[in-house]
């Protein structure tokens, strides 16, 4: 008999994950601004036990029971959200402002849990929330200023309000012009490096490894 193995779950990595894919469900409703708007804030913690069920389904391949034990759902609500229809979940996204007001209130678990399948299959895809990597964009910031990279803090400082990912030096020639890094023009940079660009992590680590590719020539 073939035992099949599933991946063991790293706590700090699923919750990584399932943050991402959340705010991604987040996003695709509209962002926060239009669930307040539509006074669906309610709609938060269905969002996020969908975004749980499906990650542990489709990233660590756990049992219904096993899901259901660990979230602290019923294995037949397990088992619904699984089933959801991203496609339908899509539509219902679309009529938003046309929902009558008893589905409004409270978001029916289908629906979260197409709109949290539909969120995880953008971020297996590259497409991280906006907002989160905005925030990332930041965090990145500050730290390379702590570390005084100049070129690193002068770059994520001009690239700010990027939309991610970047699939193209053209993207990048738009938003960020006449900065010269280590003498090479970012002009000669940006069209050196490999796409698409995840985030903003992922451009500083890109224009590194050009700078050290040019250095050992």
């Amino acid at each position: 008999m073939v035992q099949i193995l599933t991946p063991t779950i790293k706590e700090a990595e699923l919750e990584h994950l399932v943050t991402r894919v959340f705010f991604k469900a987040i996003e695709l409703l509209g962002g926060l601004h239009k669930l307040t708007e539509f006074k669906t804030l309610t709609w938060l913690p269905s969002l996020a036990r969908a975004s749980y069920v499906v990650v542990l389904k489709e990233e660590y391949m756990k049992t219904d029971e096993e899901i259901a034990q660990k979230v602290g759902l019923t294995k037949n609500t397990v088992k619904n959200i699984l089933r959801a229809d991203p496609e339908l979940a899509l539509q219902k996204i679309k009529s938003l402002e046309t929902l009558i007001s008893e589905e409004i209130k409270e978001l029916k678990i289908h629906t979260a849990a197409g709109i949290a399948k539909l969120a995880y299959k953008e971020i297996k895809e590259g497409h991280e929330a906006q907002t989160l990597l905005y925030y990332c964009s930041l965090v990145a910031t500050e730290l390379v200023k702590a570390l005084d990279i100049p070129w690193a803090y002068l770059l994520l400082k001009r690239s700010k309000g990027i939309k991610y990912p970047i699939n193209s030096p053209t993207e990048l020639k738009e938003k960020i012009k006449d900065l010269v890094i280590k003498g090479f023009s970012f002009e000669e940079i940006s069209d050196n490096i490999y796409y698409p660009i995840k985030s903003p992590a992922m451009l500083i680590h890109e224009v590194k490894q050009y700078l050290m590719l040019k250095e050992l020539k």
